[in-house]
């Protein structure tokens, strides 16, 4: 057995857009074992376990993942993670990696991976609402597939809005009031919000959403205005009516499960997807166990590791 560390370093956005992109694709032929991600709340966060079996990859696996908001001012990631992968044959673990960045990473290549089936054109300028990890991973991931003319970020702190837009000077960054933010060919939202940041009003025809923030039961980023007239994409249906952004507005009969236009699999594999210029377009991301297995296939061709005989 094998303890992955410092792997994602010779990683590349690339590579893990492409290896997500494909995983998505098998999800949506039916070629995948996933049962809904399990939560353990806290007062202060949560965790989650994450298991999955991709026969394409040959790898099993599960993650452990946690989420703690206040952790930044700890000086501590919001989310830190623990793949762990069986051998498929013996069941025998084969590797312990540590998976904080690579979460990171292979949540901003579904970004990645959405934008560029749904974005409305392959120019656009950005607008990002949140300034953490996940905001750049997104920011990173997106540029492989999409020319990025301008970024408009937006942060509760506006210190942390301006540090974002001087990291990514080269997209011509700036910090900006929130609905200017979401006067954008894509915007994205990777807030742990509990209450629509993003109102109806601000979101123009032709724009495409990833919401990626909501990823538990009780958080929302989005005015579910935004949600009955959009066309809404979700990585998964179960986890999506449970925990993805628009599990509020289905608790309160604002939105319905038959109103989900598709999954991102069937936008990849061509079913579904933008039909209109003008149309708006969300993506529900709540994060897959199947993403973890394709980005912990990478990690583990790479990397440093340490052996760990067992049993």
């Amino acid at each position: 057995m094998r303890y992955n560390y410092g792997s994602e370093e010779s990683l590349d956005y690339a590579e893990v857009n492409r290896a997500v992109e494909a995983v998505f694709r098998e999800h949506a032929r039916g070629h995948v074992q996933m049962p809904p991600k399990v939560y353990i709340t806290f007062e202060h966060g949560d965790f989650r376990t994450m298991p999955a079996y991709v026969p394409a990859l040959g790898m099993a696996g599960v993650k452990i993942v946690n989420v703690h908001p206040d952790n930044r001012a700890a000086g501590l990631p919001t989310v830190m993670a623990l793949t762990v992968i069986l051998d498929v044959e013996t069941g025998i673990p084969k590797a312990i990696i540590n998976a904080t960045r690579l979460t990171d990473m292979r949540t901003g290549a579904a970004g990645a991976v959405a934008a560029k089936y749904l974005a409305p054109k392959k120019e656009v300028v950005l607008g990002v609402i949140g300034s953490g990890r996940q905001a750049e991973a997104q920011v990173e991931a997106i540029s492989r597939e999409l020319v990025i003319t301008g970024i408009r970020v937006w942060s509760r702190e506006e210190k942390n809005a301006r540090a974002f837009a001087g990291r990514f000077k080269a997209h011509s960054a700036t910090a900006t009031s929130v609905e200017k933010a979401c006067d954008a060919d894509v915007v994205v939202t990777t807030t742990p919000s509990r209450k629509p940041i993003v109102m109806h009003e601000w979101i123009h025809d032709g724009t495409h959403i990833n919401a990626i923030g909501a990823d538990a039961p009780g958080k929302e980023e989005l005015d579910p205005l935004i949600l009955k007239r959009a066309k809404v994409f979700v990585d998964d249906r179960p986890q999506a009516i449970h925990s993805g952004e628009i599990n509020v507005p289905i608790a309160k009969g604002l939105f319905h499960a038959h109103d989900i236009a598709g999954t991102l699999g069937e936008v990849v594999v061509g079913v579904k997807g933008r039909r209109r210029p003008d149309e708006v377009t969300v993506f529900d991301s709540t994060g897959l166990a199947i993403q973890d297995l394709a980005i912990a296939q990478l990690a583990m061709a790479g990397g440093q590791v340490i052996e760990l005989p067992f049993p």
